[in-house]
């Protein structure tokens, strides 16, 4: 039987090399595709969070998310200890349907389950509901809107 190679990795990002990866990538979708004004697309979170980073075989960036934890994390989640906040959550378009995004979520979660949170929190673009509802999260609120785009707050709980 011959193993497949693996489409992509997602790790940790570390180092200034990873993080201007993850912003190129949240740039390209987020600026570019969705028209985010790129002001308000980095923020004051960007230090302290926990970036996670999806690379293909030979090395491109596919996708990037972040975890908030912390007192970074009180002003996304209601402030309840033990939750963390799931953010800026972006895949090329090039990479889409090769489950990048799942494999991030899926690494975000194993960091927050590591940092001993209890719980994710994260403002899903409403078009985005489907997909982080697979995953196991639940909306909970009223839609708002976020840099002009429908958005609903979900949350999934990490320990049974």
């Amino acid at each position: 039987m011959t193993a497949v190679p693996a489409l992509f990795t997602t790790r940790t990002a570390v180092g200034e090399e990873d993080l201007a990866a993850c912003f190129h990538v949240r740039k390209e979708v987020f600026v570019g595709e969705q028209e985010v004004p790129e002001e308000i697309e980095y923020d004051a979170y960007d230090a302290g969070a926990l970036h996670v980073l999806a690379l293909a075989a030979d090395g491109s960036a596919l996708g990037t998310g972040r975890l908030l934890h912390g007192p970074g994390a009180a002003s996304r989640t209601g402030g309840e200890p033990g939750t963390g906040s799931l953010g800026r959550l972006a895949v090329t378009r090039a990479a889409r349907g090769l489950g990048v995004g799942a494999a991030l979520v899926r690494a975000i979660e194993d960091a927050a389950r590591e940092l001993g949170l209890d719980a994710v929190d994260l403002h899903a673009q409403t078009q985005a509901l489907g997909f982080y509802e697979r995953l196991g999260y639940v909306a909970y609120g009223p839609e708002f809107l976020d840099a002009g785009i429908a958005h609903r707050a979900m949350r999934r709980t990490l320990r049974d």
